[in-house]
């Protein structure tokens, strides 16, 4: 009998929101399933070391391209999910005309009433990377702006209770996420570049598991399309379920 199918995802929620529609397929086609999470540098290491077979997702080239590139040869690129970019973003209550993009940051309105802790999550998300990289290009450490690993929760918590108070705050964040599919959040423009631009969210196939999933779950899994707005509503379900 063949063993199962290893799947493995990034430990955040819209990952394994990504995750779960891969399994429907593998079960579909008779396969029985092993899904593990862990975060985004271990993940890869896993696929590498053939720990799992399938990784759902890499965000190729700019966020996840320096932890494939050592195992890129090993791999086959099945199919692009959906197309991630990454934004710092400001609820919409917060006029645009007082804070169109991060250089406003610096400026009033927003130096009198902008939360100056920028929250992120784990520090090997590509968002917590370029936001590091955000806070020392555009000088805003000197106005007292901090940006501060940590987890899903401490950002989002942090976000949706700014949100309640209608307080001014800077959620680091990408699309697809949950929050997009609840809030109304716009994101600042960021001209020198530094947010990654778009990517695709790629699953990741081991060369030497092909033979264990077989040509029709292959060939179904790379039919397999969701998009931003499907997966930011399945994240939704997942963290919020009826």
């Amino acid at each position: 009998m063949s063993r199962s199918v290893r799947i493995g995802h990034i430990a955040l929620s819209f990952h394994e929101a990504s995750a779960i529609e891969v399994e429907k397929i593998l079960t579909a086609h008779g396969h029985a399933v092993e899904c593990s999470a862990a975060p985004h540098e271990e993940m890869f290491k896993r696929l590498g070391r053939r720990e799992i077979d399938i990784l759902v997702s890499a965000w190729l080239p700019a966020s996840h391209g320096g932890y494939l590139a050592p195992i890129e040869d090993q791999v086959r690129k099945l199919t692009v999910l959906y197309e991630p970019y990454c934004i710092w973003g400001v609820p919409e209550y917060v006029p645009e005309s007082d804070v169109a993009g991060v250089a406003d940051l610096l400026r009033v309105p927003a130096l009198e009433n902008m939360d100056r802790l920028i929250q992120g999550i784990n520090p090997g998300a590509g968002i917590s990377r370029f936001s590091k990289e955000m806070i020392s290009a555009y000088g805003l450490s000197a106005a007292g702006y901090v940006f501060r690993t940590g987890s899903e929760r401490d950002c989002f918590d942090r976000f949706e209770a700014a949100v309640t108070d209608r307080r001014w705050v800077v959620v680091p964040l990408w699309h697809p996420q949950y929050l997009h599919h609840r809030y109304r959040i716009r994101a600042l423009e960021e001209p020198k570049g530094l947010l990654g631009g778009v990517d695709q969210a790629t699953v990741l196939i081991r060369h030497d598991a092909e033979p264990v999933i077989g040509t029709d779950a292959l060939a179904a899994l790379a039919e397999l399309r969701l998009g931003n707005d499907r997966v930011s509503a399945l994240d939704d379900a997942l963290r919020h379920p009826a």
